[in-house]
């Protein structure tokens, strides 16, 4: 089992614990991580670009002139994509489907490849709990200031924790999220991982080998 160290909010080491070497120390598998990371990203995207088809533009549906007889090429309706106001052919709508499906072990399975990343890179940084004493968005950043850390940084929170989650909201560059829900999308997107002791066992007892 490998050991970590644990802090208090004040940035002071407090102890040092053992993590399960088979859930937090898994082999690296770029392949799964990409294929589930590409799957989250596609169910979360929405389609915002849409271009009108001839049902959808303005305008009468009578042949504008007779078939033959006239010297003009033959034409259908007013509508029609080669006409100026007419409809997109072949254009982005807003009907587009990027979602993917991926089983739950897949996502489970990437999320601890994703954790085992974090500690190799020591990238995971475990706090004896995220409880702040004032109960203020400030107090919370003062926190995370004293852990020294940079760039963007999600933190997990647990149950006993959730009051705390409202206090990080608003500071930039901070992602929050509930330990139960930790996916392979945010990890991969933030540079930083906390989690409290509480989080660390969740994991640990969630996924402990029957």
């Amino acid at each position: 089992m490998a050991k970590i160290s644990v802090h208090n909010l004040e940035g002071k080491k407090v102890e040092d614990i053992e993590l399960s070497d088979s859930i937090f120390a898994l082999p690296s598998n770029d392949d799964l991580l990409h294929q589930v990371y590409v799957a989250i990203a596609g169910n979360r995207r929405v389609a915002i670009a849409h271009t009108k088809d001839r049902s959808e533009r303005s305008g009468s549906g009578i042949k504008p002139w007779r078939q033959k007889g006239t010297g003009n090429a033959r034409v259908g309706e007013r509508r029609n994509p080669v006409w100026r106001k007419g409809g997109v052919a072949f254009g982005p709508t807003k009907d587009r489907n990027f979602s993917k499906d991926v089983n739950k072990k897949m996502k489970q399975k990437a999320v601890l490849i994703a954790l085992s990343e974090k500690i190799r890179k020591q990238e995971l940084i475990i706090v004896s709990d995220l409880n702040i004493k004032e109960r203020k968005t400030k107090e919370f950043a003062k926190a995370l200031g004293s852990l020294k850390l940079t760039g963007k940084i999600l933190v997990g929170f647990d149950e006993a924790e959730k009051d705390m989650r409202a206090y990080s909201r608003n500071i930039e560059s901070v992602t929050n999220v509930f330990t139960r829900n930790l996916n392979v999308f945010d990890l991969l997107n933030n540079k930083t991982l906390v989690l409290s002791k509480s989080s660390i066992k969740y994991i640990e007892d969630k996924n402990q080998e029957k």
